[in-house]
């Protein structure tokens, strides 16, 4: 049998309780490993810990100012797109004023084959 250091050796008759010796028996405290080791939680994790929170927090304010800007080029967009139609409808409205008038209106009306109507023939009242 192999002797380690804290082993106990086995005692062959049955053991004696604690209460027959008269020795008061005392809850156990279940200590940590590190607490047991004498080892303190050092600063390191700490630390790591603060330069992991700092990179999160500057990831999330990056991705708002991408958001943001994102938005900023939308509207941008969205202007000029409307500023584009607002034109087209500026010209449209020219076309329509111009194209309603008697002369234009009379030169289509030549160039669909339709010509000038005669004097007019009017009967004599009886």
């Amino acid at each position: 049998m192999a002797v380690y250091e804290g082993a106990r050796p086995r005692t062959i008759s049955i053991p004696r309780s604690r209460l027959a010796a008269g020795v008061p028996t005392l809850p156990r405290r279940r200590a940590r490993v590190a607490v047991r080791a004498g080892r303190t939680p050092g600063r390191l994790g700490l630390a790591l810990v603060v330069v992991v929170v700092a990179f999160m927090l500057a990831f999330f304010s990056l991705a708002q100012q991408i958001r943001v800007s994102a938005t900023g080029l939308d509207i941008g967009r969205l202007s000029i797109e409307r500023q584009s139609l607002e034109d087209v409808a500026i010209d449209l409205t020219s076309d329509l004023n111009r194209l309603g008038r008697e002369p234009a209106i009379r030169k289509q009306a030549i160039d669909a084959g339709l010509g000038q109507l005669p004097a007019p023939i009017l009967l004599p009242a009886n």
